[in-house]
């Protein structure tokens, strides 16, 4: 949509802003806790140990992390019986996909029971904070509610809708603050060693959520490039130095190109091992180098620049785990990044709610701008989602669109070399990882899905003639 809006010109109305904002916020909320407890929690908790614990241990063990707890002995104790009815059936549930009984898991029993409890109120929690969509955009996920021009939505300015998300978005936050943290922090305490492992060395976000129409100087997740890991060097980056290379991806032809220029042309054939190609995913470039994206890429810029919010929960972090700064340039400075962030988009969601409250109490619920679409145009739209870093570009001609190509997050993290051999960020952040067994290598899980990987965003492999989608399955 942005893309497009900057092509054909056209300027949203400031509902449409904050409400794409309230969504997108929603989203981190919403992505950012699923993230931790069903994508990675398991790479560093050990649900078996959980039945060793003692619930009423486990029960002071979370009261003293967060000052709450769901339900004191009792309930971890109900927890407990439920996990030891998993593992006797010869099953793990919904634990069964990433436990690994592995000699790396640091947690004591009672910790790994708090945070298997957490990871059973977190699937709730989720189901709760993907309401949030529903009511400004119609479902969750592929949001219907947003078209080029604004949003969909000024039947929904009501005060029982708005009322809704407020509550919503409060019980969301609650959970933030009050669980998703202190687990964090509880977690971080015991794999500090990680502070040094699983680093990369350049960081880009275009950053997001505009509070006016000047971007990115309203951005209040900023926008930055830091390069050789020097945060007093951050500097505004310009789209016009991104670059695609395929060199050692599977596509047709050699040169590095500006997305405007790019062309997505699958190279067809046998595999050749030794031709140097072996990813689907092309080779993203900032100023000819690598860049990490994401929400440590985020954060990092944003404390860079002296962001006020970001600064307290970092700094208070970093004193809390007793850990340097430079742990930050690590797999657990981007695993604890990912939290602070959702902290403070979270608090600054309510600023944004309250604003749309005074819009629509002084009778203003216009949310969408009529616009034509002009013969000839091109236009970019840089934000930054959950994964990281999203650039789309777009050329009309004839009132249609001539190419369009965009650098999602998974793209500039996953990509492969390029063709001055310069490894990816995941490829970069991988060399060092001290691996305790081999045919079990958790520590390679635990660096790679910090980066929040996301093949699906970045290829899709559709056989043309039986238009059907492949599915694969690694065994």
């Amino acid at each position: 949509m942005r893309a497009v809006e900057n092509a054909v010109g056209v300027k949203i109305p400031e509902n449409a802003r904050i409400i794409r904002n309230l969504l997108h916020g929603a989203q981190f909320q919403h992505d950012h806790i699923v993230h931790f407890y069903h994508l990675h929690a398991l790479d560093w908790v050990d649900i078996v140990s959980a039945l060793k614990a003692d619930p009423a241990k486990t029960a002071k063990l979370a009261e003293n992390a967060s000052g709450a707890s769901f339900g004191g002995t009792v309930y971890y104790k109900n927890v407990q019986q439920r996990l030891e009815t998993f593992v006797n059936s010869g099953q793990l549930g919904p634990f069964s996909n990433a436990y690994w009984g592995h000699t790396a898991y640091k947690l004591p029993p009672e910790a790994n029971l708090m945070a298997a409890a957490h990871y059973i109120e977190a699937i709730r929690l989720q189901a709760r904070a993907a309401r949030m969509h529903a009511i400004f955009a119609g479902k969750n996920p592929h949001l219907q509610g947003m078209a080029v021009g604004g949003v969909t939505c000024v039947k929904d300015l009501t005060p029982d809708r708005i009322a809704e998300f407020l509550y919503l978005w409060k019980e969301t936050q609650s959970f933030v603050t009050d669980v998703y943290i202190p687990d964090l922090l509880a977690v971080a305490s015991f794999y500090k060693d990680w502070g040094a492992i699983g680093g990369t060395t350049n960081f880009l976000a275009w950053g997001e959520f505009p509070e006016s129409d000047q971007e990115p100087d309203s951005l209040y997740m900023p926008r930055g490039v830091i390069t050789k890991r020097d945060l007093a060097g951050v500097k505004m980056p310009s789209q016009e130095k991104v670059t695609e290379h395929v060199m050692r991806s599977w596509y047709e032809g050699k040169d590095a190109k500006h997305p405007y220029e790019g062309e997505t042309k699958p190279q067809h054939g046998e595999y050749k091992p030794d031709d140097g190609k072996y990813s689907w995913f092309k080779a993203p470039r900032y100023d000819g180098k690598a860049y990490e994206v994401g929400p440590l890429a985020r954060v990092l810029v944003a404390y860079a620049k002296g962001h006020q919010e970001i600064k307290a929960v970092v700094d208070s972090t970093l004193k809390k785990l007793d850990i340097p700064v430079t742990a930050l340039f690590s797999t657990l400075g981007r695993t604890a990044a990912r939290g602070l962030e959702t902290v403070a988009i979270g608090n600054r969601m309510e600023k944004w709610i309250m604003e749309l409250v005074e819009n629509v109490k002084k009778g203003d619920t216009k949310t969408f701008q009529t616009w034509k679409m002009p013969d000839k145009a091109e236009g970019v739209g840089l934000n930054d989602v959950p994964r990281g870093a999203l650039g789309h570009w777009i050329r009309i001609k004839d009132k249609k669109i001539a190419n369009y190509q965009y650098v999602v997050p998974s793209t500039w993290n996953l990509g492969p070399r390029d063709d001055k051999g310069q490894l990816g960020p995941v490829e970069e952040a991988l060399i060092g990882t001290p691996v305790a067994d081999p045919e079990k290598p958790l520590e390679v899980l635990r660096t790679v899905h910090s980066f929040d990987p996301c093949v699906a965003c970045g290829v899709h492999m559709i056989d043309t003639e039986a238009d059907q989608v492949y599915k694969v399955k690694v065994l």
